[in-house]
């Protein structure tokens, strides 16, 4: 497996180009080509279908027509990930016992200011890259919540710190 990309929510409204919510979306879709060229692995947390569908159903300045069209934007994308028809690959359909650890460490991470979503995003990534031995990450690069990546960094730096211990 080549490259590792966790789809952000912030990348997710820029694909779909959410009115009020996308600023960037030609950069972004080239970026998105670029990296389904390379063969990067793209992956959709579970936390990035939620928030995204969140952001769309609750945007402001948004009329109707302009929701209904993201929306329905919305559900093809997914749905086409979940059917393998898409570059995305969704993942982390939650399981009682990880809800019930990430419940644990809440209380803290909430006073980093890390939400649930973004927990659940970290331990996405962790769990891909315990299954992928050789993966490097880079989630998709555009300001994204620098405590979320700053967080993923310091993670890769220990599972890689771990991995040379290891041989």
């Amino acid at each position: 497996m080549g490259a590792i990309c966790l789809i952000d929510t912030s990348i997710f409204l820029e694909i779909l180009n959410v009115p009020h919510k996308a600023s960037q979306s030609e950069l972004i879709l080239q970026k998105l080509e670029e990296k389904i060229k390379a063969r990067e692995s793209l992956f959709l947390p579970m936390a990035t279908i939620l928030e995204t569908g969140n952001h769309i159903a609750k945007a402001k300045k948004v009329d109707g027509n302009q929701r209904r069209i993201c929306a329905e934007k919305f559900v093809n994308q997914v749905t086409q990930a979940l059917e393998g028809k898409s570059p995305f690959t969704p993942i982390n359909f939650l399981k009682k016992e990880d809800l019930q650890g990430w419940l644990k460490e809440f209380p803290d991470e909430a006073m980093r200011g890390r939400g649930l979503g973004d927990l659940s995003i970290i331990h996405d990534w962790q769990k891909i890259c315990d299954q992928n031995q050789k993966c490097f990450t880079k989630k998709t690069d555009v300001d994204f919540n620098k405590n979320i990546k700053e967080n993923i960094l310091a993670e890769a730096r220990k599972l890689r710190i771990a991995e040379e211990k290891k041989k």
